[in-house]
């Protein structure tokens, strides 16, 4: 493709539930929930996966539904949560920035007992997903999963990563599917891939949706000058957490390419992570370093601002489930260019609201980005205003209406317990455990993290 223009054209958009809409909109009038969010992420940790949980738990809240999340600690956990029951973990994993949960404590029963939840939705098929598993067995509760997840490009986190594990963890996240009542795909390509694994639990598509005023305003002259970006500058943006899986190194040569080229461009990279250092090693040797910013974790509203300071988002992951921060992006208004993959393609419309790329190409990449600067002023505000619609139909206000119908519909069934999978999602957590060696350390280190101290035990109570 490169500076030549698009040469086709993918859709916008893919609705939500493409496969089946059982749900009616009047379900989601039904008396108030109680909702049991499990999660292995959620805040402060960084990504898409906490970031999820967090927009969809704050927008039940709004519309009178009580949520409690339970997940694990991580370090600077916020201070007086509000229905959030933390478990015991080991931080920092194999070095990365994910927290491993231990045998589950004691209090947890109480708190669930307490909190009387009405339905159970699982972030995870391990972990505390094998949690959600017997809570909403022992409950005899609907049991609801989202695959935010392709698991088998993350087993680089663990030891002895092997394709023999790659292919345990697509198995054991199948079965686990099969287990449950209703499973969510962040997206249709995801689908797709679920049902050709051998998924056949009810299925339906749910993005996390897009809180749309949060992102509409932003000061992004302001936070250009707190980064030290010139005001007439063009700004290449990027937004995540900054992992290997998320192809960082080969974004990053192509924004130093485009950067060699266009003097008056920057990059702004939002977040942190282990793929850092290789950013900043790219634009070292580029001798453009004087041009990168990476500005760390934000919220809002400096987040908000982060992306108005942007003139185009950059993104080359080809292991996303959804394009979270693709809608985030377009919510702004700024247009994307990405790699054709899950989670990009039902976002970007090539040449309508970005650029969408069929393959992973350095020059063709930069040239994308330099077909998105060169655009005149009427066909930039083009690009922002599609991006800006594309955005509004991937709303919270949207998918939130989605998922608690959904959650309705479960409700108002009679519990079905799904054991004929059981046994071989069993069979295969045991051997991924062993493969992992996570048993060695769960057995060395939960002495002193299961020793939850008595003012805690009380207060969980």
């Amino acid at each position: 493709m490169g500076a030549a223009g698009p040469s086709r054209s993918v859709p916008a958009v893919s609705k939500l539930g493409v496969e089946q809409r059982p749900f009616s909109r009047d379900q989601t009038r039904c008396r108030p929930m109680n909702i049991l969010m499990m999660t292995n992420t959620f805040a402060p940790h960084v990504g898409g996966v906490a970031r999820s949980v967090e927009a969809f738990t704050a927008e039940y809240r709004r519309r009178g539904h009580r949520v409690m999340v339970v997940a694990p600690e991580f370090d600077s956990m916020p201070e007086d949560e509000v229905d959030v029951v933390r478990l015991p973990a080991i931080q920092r994993f194999n070095g990365s920035d994910f927290s491993v949960v231990l045998p589950v404590p004691k209090f947890l029963t109480s708190a669930i007992e307490a909190f009387r939840p009405d339905v159970v939705h699982s972030h995870h098929p391990f972990l505390v997903g094998a949690t959600a598993l017997r809570v909403a067995h022992v409950h005899r509760l609907p049991l609801v999963f989202t695959h935010h997840t392709m698991y088998e490009h993350y087993t680089h986190y663990v030891p002895g990563d092997s394709a023999v594990l790659k292919r345990f963890v697509i198995d054991l996240s199948t079965n686990y599917a099969n287990l449950c009542h209703q499973v969510f795909a962040p997206c249709e390509s995801i689908a797709e891939i679920l049902r050709r694994r051998g998924v056949t639990a009810p299925l339906a598509v749910l993005p996390t949706g897009v809180e749309l005023q949060g992102f509409k305003r932003g000061h992004g002259a302001g936070f250009r000058a707190a980064m030290g970006i010139p005001d007439e500058a063009l700004v290449i943006g990027h937004l995540g957490r900054l992992a290997p899986e998320k192809n960082l190194e080969f974004l990053a040569e192509c924004a130093a390419a485009f950067l060699k080229d266009e003097e008056r461009a920057h990059f702004l990279v939002v977040g942190t992570g282990p793929s850092e250092s290789a950013i900043r090693d790219i634009f070292d040797r580029a001798a453009i370093a004087d041009r990168l910013h990476l500005a760390g974790v934000l919220q809002h509203p400096l987040l908000a601002s982060a992306y108005h300071a942007m003139d185009v988002f950059a993104f080359a992951s080809k292991t996303e489930t959804q394009g979270m921060v693709l809608t985030e992006a377009m919510a702004a208004g700024v247009p994307v260019v990405a790699l054709d993959a899950p989670g990009a393609r039902e976002v970007v419309m090539d040449g309508g609201n970005g650029r969408l790329l069929a393959r992973q190409d350095t020059a063709e990449f930069a040239g994308a980005l330099r077909w998105v600067a060169s655009r005149d002023r009427s066909d930039r505000r083009r690009l922002s205003a599609r991006a800006r619609r594309t955005a509004r139909e991937f709303s919270m206000e949207k998918t939130a209406e989605t998922a608690l119908a959904a959650y309705a519909a479960q409700v108002a069934k009679d519990f079905v317990p799904r054991q004929d999978q059981y046994g071989p999602w069993a069979s295969l957590l045991g051997l991924i455990e062993a493969e992992w060696g996570l048993l060695k350390g769960v057995a060395s280190a939960a002495g002193a993290a299961m020793s939850v101290p008595e003012h805690r035990d009380k207060a969980a109570r």
